[in-house]
């Protein structure tokens, strides 16, 4: 899908700087939003620069979801899934249809970005390149639908940042980060090819925190505070508020990300560690249910620590999706 700010530019055989006027392909993964989707794909499209491609995956919607996107949107490339392979998987695979292009732009279905939001990244990416290029990622500052920063959404600032690092950020207006969330978040595809795609086995949490982080390690990334997107979950507040049985996913995800991700330095894994304990028991004390979260604390700290996740390739294939491996370093540790 090409930009109409780029067809408004004169002549289309000059050369392409990938630097000032990158490829962008937005990837949005949905499961059964389709009005939520609807109104998603619209706001991507009114951006002020465009992306140049919109791959949408659907993770075997039934409610129409399909037809209302090749209905409403038939420039998109729309990738239909024969089984719900979860938020993990349905971005594994959007990124592994979008690889050829300098950007990925990460978006949930529910999200909807402001019409500067995609330009705003984009320039914020510009300003705050350095000696080392631009950074890996730069993310959107996510608010929910009156205006509050969305707690679930917060990207985690990076520890002990060194001076030049943090001057190169503030003077871009942004904020050194560690990790950031699907919800919005622009991710160099040269970095992706190199680390590899997000775990598709986590199916459900955590997989932003281990792709971002394990993108990052040793990289530069960004919050712009610029480029806004709202996240329209039915209920302000993280993810953690009393999930029930898919505390499953938190426990288990984060115990294979602590003991097989390459993405954290072993003082990260003490500090994140730490805080995760905390979380928890603040999730354990404000459930109205303590004993399903007792339940899937049980399993989540069984499979965790007496299974690995499957490889990615491996899961994608068995839903119709080519998936490269990582061409360099930062492989997760999986069990084959």
């Amino acid at each position: 899908m090409t930009s109409a700010a780029r067809d408004a530019d004169g002549p289309q055989n000059t050369a392409r700087d990938p630097a000032r006027d990158p490829v962008v392909a937005a990837v949005v993964v949905t499961f059964d939003r389709r009005d939520l989707l609807d109104e998603a794909l619209t706001a991507i499209g009114a951006q002020t620069r465009a992306p140049d491609r919109i791959v949408v995956v659907d993770n075997a919607s039934q409610d129409g979801t399909a037809a209302m996107v090749r209905d409403r949107f038939p420039g998109a490339d729309l990738v239909e899934l024969p089984r719900n392979v979860g938020g993990a998987g349905g971005f594994g695979a959007g990124m592994a249809r979008a690889l050829d292009a300098d950007l990925l732009w990460l978006l949930d279905d529910d999200t909807v970005p402001e019409p500067q939001a995609l330009r705003a990244l984009l320039d914020a990416r510009e300003r705050a390149t350095a000696a080392d290029g631009p950074p890996a990622l730069v993310a959107s500052r996510v608010v929910w639908t009156d205006g509050r920063d969305h707690p679930m959404n917060t990207p985690r600032a990076k520890p002990r940042v060194r001076a030049a690092e943090l001057e190169v950020a503030r003077a871009a207006g942004c904020v050194p980060v560690r990790s950031a969330s699907f919800v919005s978040v622009l991710v160099d595809a040269a970095a992706v090819r190199e680390r590899g795609l997000p775990v598709a086995d986590y199916f459900l949490w955590n997989d932003d925190f281990e792709f971002t982080t394990r993108l990052l390690r040793g990289r530069r990334g960004v919050l712009c505070p610029g480029s806004v997107v709202v996240h329209k979950t039915k209920v302000f507040g993280g993810a953690d508020a009393d999930p029930g049985d898919r505390f499953f996913y938190e426990v288990r995800n984060k115990i294979w990300l602590f003991t097989g991700s390459p993405g954290l330095a072993p003082p990260e894994r003490v500090l994140y560690a730490g805080s995760t304990l905390r979380r928890w028991s603040r999730t354990f004390a404000s459930s109205s249910d303590r004993a399903v979260l007792r339940r899937a604390l049980l399993r989540g700290v069984g499979k965790g620590l007496f299974t690995r996740p499957r490889p990615t390739a491996e899961l994608l294939r068995e839903v119709g999706v080519d998936a490269p491996p990582p061409s360099g370093r930062g492989r997760y540790r999986s069990s084959r």
